[in-house]
């Protein structure tokens, strides 16, 4: 084994002078206190030593002095420890032993080293010649591992690939400085040689050997690492002190506490401010309420009124003096039994009530899912179009103003139309209906007010010149205005009368909303137009001419055939509009009867629901939306009724849930001159609410 190495001792000094001859290679730190090292420059360009690697050791700054040990090339062959002796000679640098090659081999001379930009040059004494090094940036090498018997870091790029697997992997630390005496072994990275000052030349003096250096203890979680020629990480990188850590977590614990103890004084404090305890006791839930509901279901179990107690209820009212002259009937569906009778087998009257008829009419005969068609038709020449009025008078002319739910709409049409190519004349065709436009005993006057328009197959919102409006001025050329809206969305100049070729292609078609839709259309905002279109229809599936006659005599026909007496009933048109029509108020309740009956053991039952859920609701929808005030107040919501408003007579039918949860049907129509907004039609409602808070059994 190779002799352990000595400290430097006194002999050593006396060799310094004789040392300075030889070549050695001179690293300075650029920090004052920190000592500068020199080694032989054979120990860095000599083949690696074969002897056991040696420790880590101090190494001691001397003059740059001419020595023996020279060989005849000038290439260093000894350690800085002396001439053909072992490590620790009496001449030379003071060492532990050899950190050149072989010992015995001659000092080399001394040089030292420059920077040179990203270079360190080795520049030896004028009389030897200089030699370059290379050296990467940002690689480190303890001076006492480079005669290690592994590649210089002069012939590396990088560290080894493999590396023995530390105990545990952690990310490095910021380098924390840690004092001087707490790394006795100094380390050099070589990119720090570079821009040092030239080399001091010391004065030889003697020099007491230091003591020797306290062994640094490795820490446990540290596993030291093979030197391969690299410097390790400094230690205070690789450290696994954990005080940053222990004081972060303090932190937070004392962060926690006072938390803690914010959200414990807040509870006390607002358990003693909002009521003490009893701010926090759980009171027991409140009991159930008592819930009396006041729609009760209809059914037949109710209590039945009598006679007696029905007349007792209707005695004041009926005997008001806004009346006139009042007939009416008051029935019980589910029984069938008359509970009041005023002259209800006398024709009178019923204006607008007469709609009744035509609608149960229209349920009876046609199915409720039928629809009314408009189509547009190819021209007898190229370009022309015919339109075919199908009966609908609820074409929407201005979709989002239409007063008729569900209807079909004008720009469909058109947009079919023009899908199919150019036109450039627009025909219509109103064929469908025959006879008079206008009824029997109805006056022009009527059509400017806003009640009718000339009954024609073809026209855009029932004739009315304002969409949206109910009761607004209506065209007295309905099916024209309807063509020339047209054909300028088509892009033609105009429309005229004319004929449909039979069998024609058909260019486009729209429908209407389903008849029972319709009928309850007609119902609410009592619309005589739709009225009148709906008996010609019951006039055209019966056989019967599409008229004001054909719709009479079609409706009378539907009503008789299902069991309905209409011996004394005298009227000429379908929708009551005429002054000259008569009916017996017995004939409305029986209609209303038979819709109304609890069970559907009557066949007409079926059909005839649906003119119940058709008729305006008191203080709620259509022409009873604004009524029901005042004293008739507790009829509101209860009360569904058509209404009938002519100059001079006014009447309501329809039906009433009592407070014992009984239907009764009603029928009331009063011929009097007082004023009908103040006092016929609020008369007429508080008889009506009468019936609601009857309970007459």
């Amino acid at each position: 084994m190779p002799d352990e190495p000595q400290w430097p001792t006194e002999d050593d000094d006396a060799g310094s002078a004789a040392a300075a001859s030889e070549s050695t290679v001179q690293v300075s730190r650029p920090s004052v206190d920190q000592p500068t090292m020199r080694f032989p420059l054979a120990a860095i360009l000599s083949a690696p030593s074969t002897q056991e690697p040696l420790r880590s050791s101090p190494v001691r700054s001397v003059p740059n002095g001419v020595g023996a040990g020279h060989s005849s090339s000038g290439v260093p062959t000894t350690g800085s420890g002396g001439s053909g002796g072992p490590s620790g000679g009496s001449a030379g640098g003071k060492s532990h032993g050899a950190i050149g090659p072989e010992v015995g081999q001659p000092r080399a001379t001394p040089t030292r080293i420059e920077p040179k930009n990203d270079q360190t040059r080795v520049v030896p004494r004028p009389e030897q010649r200089t030699t370059e090094l290379s050296v990467p940036n940002a690689k480190t090498a303890r001076v006492d591992q480079l005669p290690n018997s592994e590649p210089s870091w002069f012939d590396k790029k990088s560290r080894p690939e493999q590396q023995p697997a530390r105990p545990e992997q952690r990310q490095p630390r910021p380098e924390q400085p840690r004092p001087e005496q707490q790394r006795p072994e100094q380390t050099k990275r070589v990119d720090q040689l570079q821009h040092q000052e030239p080399p001091r030349q010391e004065q030889q003096r003697p020099v007491s050997p230091p003591p020797p250096p306290a062994r640094q203890e490795p820490k446990p979680v540290r596993q030291e690492l093979p030197v391969t020629g690299y410097e390790e990480e400094p230690e205070d990188r690789l450290a696994t002190d954990d005080e940053p850590r222990k004081g972060r977590r303090s932190l937070v614990v004392v962060l926690s506490l006072l938390v803690v103890a914010a959200l414990a004084g807040a509870t006390i404090y607002a358990v003693k401010e909002f009521g003490g305890t009893k701010a926090i006791e759980t009171r027991p839930p409140a009991a159930p309420a008592n819930v009396q509901p006041l729609v009760k279901a209809v059914t037949a179990g109710a209590p039945a009124p009598t006679p007696a107690g029905v007349a007792q209820a209707l005695a004041g009212p009926a005997a008001s003096s806004a009346l006139g002259t009042l007939t009416g009937s008051v029935i019980d569906p589910a029984s069938g039994a008359a509970l009041w009778q005023q002259g209800d087998t006398t024709p009178a009257t019923p204006a607008s009530s007469l709609k009744i008829l035509t609608a149960a009419a229209a349920l009876l005969s046609l199915e409720k899912t039928d629809q009314l068609s408009t189509k547009v038709v190819q021209g007898a020449e190229p370009g022309t179009v015919v339109i075919i009025g199908g009966g609908d008078p609820t074409i929407s002319g201005a979709p989002g103003k239409s007063v008729y739910p569900g209807a079909a709409t004008l720009d469909d049409l058109v947009n079919q139309v023009k899908a199919k190519g150019p036109v450039t004349k627009v025909q219509f065709d109103l064929s469908r209906y025959k006879g008079e436009a206008l009824g029997p005993q109805w006056e022009t006057a009527d059509i400017a007010g806003g009640s009718v328009a000339p009954i024609v197959p073809f026209m855009l919102d029932g004739g009315r010149v304002d969409q949206s409006n109910v009761n607004g001025t209506r065209t007295g050329s309905p099916g024209q205005a309807a063509a020339d809206a047209f054909a300028q969305r088509v892009g033609a100049s105009g429309a005229t009368a004319g004929a449909a070729p039979a069998g024609a292609q058909v260019l486009g078609e729209i429908k209407s909303a389903p008849v029972e839709q319709l009928v309850d259309n007609m119902m609410q905002i009592s619309d005589n137009v739709l009225t009148e279109a709906m008996a010609r229809e019951i006039a055209i599936k019966t056989g019967n001419e599409a008229s004001f006659a054909g719709g009479v005599k079609a409706v009378r026909d539907v009503l008789t055939k299902n069991g309905f007496d209409l011996t004394t009933a005298n009227f000429v048109d379908g929708s009551g509009l005429s002054a000259s029509n008569k009916i017996p108020a017995k004939l409305l309740t029986d209609v209303l009867t038979a819709a109304a009956k609890p069970t559907l053991d009557d066949a007409r039952t079926a059909k005839l629901r649906p003119l119940l859920t058709a008729l305006p609701v008191a203080g709620g929808s259509g022409t009873l939306a604004g009524r029901y005030g005042g004293t008739a107040a507790p009829g509101k919501g209860w009360v569904r009724a058509k209404t009938g408003t002519l100059t001079g007579v006014n009447a309501l039918a329809g039906m009433v849930v009592d407070v014992d949860g009984r239907v009764l049907v009603f029928s009331f129509m009063s011929a009097s001159n007082r004023n009908p907004e103040t006092e016929v039609r609020p008369a007429l409602d508080v008889l009506a609410a009468a019936l609601r808070g009857c309970g007459c059994s």
